[in-house]
């Protein structure tokens, strides 16, 4: 019996986690998610709320505190974006006759789904612990850090992070595997954020602590005490002890997470649910012109040896050719066109609809909620505030979008097709180029109109467009286009998109340690991290140094392109022109 189960359950199950892991690490999607949390512990290790009030980074009642926080601000979107559509694809790729057709039971499938899915989740969402675990010898001033540990972010993690995710998870899971559409479920990761902070101003706001705690999901009310009042000495050796009401709660979201998957067990069908044909896409780099077609004449070889015409056919002259694909027009149709199919393309990300939504949140989160000083005007301090925070998010688009661009084709297989196509390099590479920077650009353009009118909501008045214009356009658009560029580079250069991701993410942290050391010259320094204020952009004088130093910045972006041109790949016998 027990190796009929091992056969029957074990394996099929152990395979389709397995599967389910290699097919996420093919994805952008996990790789941002894991820079991002990093990111986001870097933040709170350097220049979080420990910082000013004498408590330890790693004293553990301040990672119990932070890591609630941490899971609501970042992770319910990325919870979304790796639950909604693990079953669906196979069934819209057209793969499932192939698994069904192997012995294999449908709690295997299910499980293995969701298990692969959420473990590759989890290991995203533990980069923040595992960032603040190595800070840990890094010392920085201004920063208190106690003896080494390991365990508590380990513990907490699991009870104050994956727990609270599994529920959400499985959540998500059902409703992707039911629905079988991945859009409910990005909705539904969307309207999180205004249900729960609903929910916890509607209904938790009235109840006792004891009843906060263990009715809140996500356990955001376990610091609702005072502990403001007590001393940073005292704190920093407070225990964290696990109350029975968090037991209970935490014990009640697996029960939660236990019934979900059941009901997807019990309710899952393996029948392709009818549905709207996907749309075909036409990928044409060339522009549209009409084709000349000629029948020649049938010759026959005459028995003396000449050629002898067969005039049972019209003869005809042949017209004159001439070349459609040279020529600025031709070079600007072929781009556009190139550009229409990146668009496309990027469009079926599924990434982008929980990543851009949630930089967007976050970059609006301290005007939205905190009063910001207005040092020269509450127009410049919005501008000023939610550009330094899209900074970190813009980088971070801009690497892993470009990659997937530039690598795509190789990874579907189209490259050839794309390479005998009569486009030159040229238009290959801007139209990926372009394409990230005006991602990046409606990013920065939702941002900020949410700024705009949260500062008119807010009765900061008035409201002066031109500040956010030219603080967005001095300091973020040249780092985009310098970033887009150096990625460009680095993929082509390194040809691989891991190692490219690897290496990006190598460079960003040594030059912000490096900057935040103190040598931050504007030479190597091309984003100008911490070189620039609010009053910078209203004073004429050091603003036109400001944009002298942006012009650095484009050179720079401009040098880099002509770099990816130079080397990119593809075989010259097949540029057509």
């Amino acid at each position: 019996m027990p190796a009929l189960f091992h056969n029957a359950f074990t394996t099929p199950l152990a395979a389709i986690f397995r599967t389910e892991i290699l097919l996420s690490s093919k994805r952008a999607a996990p790789y941002f998610m894991a820079l991002l949390c990093a990111g986001n512990g870097l933040l709170w290790w350097g220049w979080g709320p420990a910082s000013g009030r004498g408590w330890a980074v790693n004293a553990d009642f301040f990672i119990a505190g932070a890591l609630p926080v941490y899971s609501f601000m970042t992770l319910p979107l990325f919870t979304a974006l790796f639950m909604a559509d693990p079953v669906g694809r196979d069934f819209r790729t057209g793969v499932d006759p192939l698994i069904f057709s192997k012995p294999i039971s449908r709690a295997a499938y299910l499980l293995g789904k969701f298990f692969g899915n959420f473990f590759v989740l989890t290991c995203c969402q533990s980069a923040f612990v595992l960032t603040w675990f190595v800070l840990q010898a890094v010392p920085k001033q201004g920063v208190i850090t106690q003896d080494w540990k390991a365990i508590p972010y380990l513990k907490h993690f699991l009870v104050f992070v994956v727990i609270s995710h599994l529920v959400l998870a499985a959540f998500y899971f059902a409703v992707g595997v039911l629905t079988r559409n991945g859009k409910i479920v990005y909705g539904l990761g969307v309207a999180f954020y205004p249900l729960y902070i609903a929910y916890q101003v509607v209904l938790l706001s009235s109840l006792p602590w004891r009843w906060k705690l263990a009715l809140d999901p996500l356990v955001m009310n376990r610091g609702g005490r005072n502990f403001q009042a007590i001393s940073a000495e005292v704190m920093n050796q407070f225990v964290v002890v696990y109350e029975t009401d968090l037991v209970v709660n935490r014990t009640v979201m697996i029960l939660l997470a236990a019934i979900c998957l059941a009901i997807v067990y019990f309710r899952f069908t393996i029948a392709e649910r009818r549905g709207k044909a996907e749309e075909l896409t036409v990928l044409n780099l060339t522009a549209e012109f009409g084709g000349f077609y000629y029948d020649p004449p049938v010759t026959e070889l005459a028995r003396s040896g000449r050629f002898e015409a067969d005039h049972s056919h019209e003869q005809v002259l042949i017209p004159n050719v001439i070349r459609t694909t040279t020529g600025l027009r031709a070079r600007l149709l072929q781009l556009r066109a190139a550009l229409a199919v990146e668009f496309r393309l990027l469009l079926s990300e599924r990434s982008l609809i929980v990543l851009m939504p949630l930089a967007g949140f976050l970059s609006i989160l301290e005007v939205a909620f905190y009063n910001i000083p207005a040092d020269v005007s509450h127009s410049a301090a919005y501008a000023a505030n939610t550009a330094k925070l899209l900074l970190l998010f813009v980088l971070g688009i801009t690497v892993f979008y470009t990659g997937e661009a530039m690598h795509r084709d190789r990874e579907v297989r189209i490259e050839p097709i794309l390479w005998v196509a009569p486009a030159p390099n040229s238009v290959l590479l801007l139209s990926k180029f372009l394409t990230t920077v005006l991602l990046t650009l409606l990013l920065i353009t939702l941002v900020g109109l949410a700024g705009i009118l949260i500062q008119f909501l807010r009765g900061h008045t008035p409201v002066d467009i031109s500040a956010y214009l030219i603080t967005y356009s001095v300091v973020l658009l040249p780092t985009i286009v310098f970033a887009t560029a150096v990625s460009i580079a680095l993929n082509v250069v390194l040809r691989n998109k891991y190692f490219t991701y690897a290496a990006s993410i190598a460079i960003g942290t040594g030059l912000l340690y490096l900057y935040n050391a103190g040598h931050n010259h504007w030479l190597y320094n091309p984003v100008l991290y911490g070189l620039w204020s609010t009053s910078d952009l209203q004073d004429s004088s050091r603003l036109m140094r400001l944009l002298a130093l942006r012009s650095y910045t484009l050179g720079l972006g401009l040098l880099f392109v002509l770099i990816a041109h130079r080397f990119f790949s593809r075989p010259r016998s097949k540029q057509r022109t």
